[in-house]
């Protein structure tokens, strides 16, 4: 039986970390456009995961993560909007966030939700890490202590 290339472990989690990334930007659009999850799906696959844009190619994604990311959350995100507004402070709402925020609050959310197979720690690591790619540190403190919280509360239910 062969042996797992040396760096296969962080090949997987660069993949997962790209679909993470790709899937915000999915649900970003979806929530501006409403596309159809189908159509939508599509044209991540075709024009977006592993496609050179700029001259640089951007980071290969686990496709089937990036799959149940954006489906999951679009299909449960009436519960997720509910788990996330609920851990909101007295006078904020999830009217008042700003989209890609809510998007990436959602995205979070439902991987804390619905993929136990995925460690809490490594699950708001993530998010705080997406955020830092379009936010200073105060929206990425908010992000760690929203889904820190979060995790914390579905995953000891």
């Amino acid at each position: 039986m062969a042996s797992p290339a040396p760096h296969s472990g962080n090949d997987a989690r660069r993949r997962r970390s790209a679909a993470r990334l790709a899937a915000v930007q999915a649900l970003y659009q979806h929530d501006m456009g409403a596309n159809a999850v189908p159509q939508l799906l599509n044209e991540f696959h075709a024009h977006r995961l592993g496609e050179v844009i700029d001259g640089e190619r951007l980071a290969d994604a686990d496709i089937d993560f990036f799959d149940d990311l954006v489906s999951g959350a679009i299909e449960r995100r009436d519960e997720l909007d509910s788990l996330i507004g609920g851990l909101l402070q007295q006078g904020w709402s999830l009217g008042r966030l700003d989209r890609l925020m809510l998007q990436i609050l959602r995205c979070g959310a439902y991987e804390l939700v619905a993929r136990p197979d995925v460690p809490a720690g490594a699950v708001v690591s993530e998010y705080v890490d997406v955020a830092h790619a379009f936010y200073p540190r105060a929206e990425t403190g908010f992000v760690n202590a929203l889904l820190d919280r979060l995790g914390k509360s579905v995953r000891e239910a």
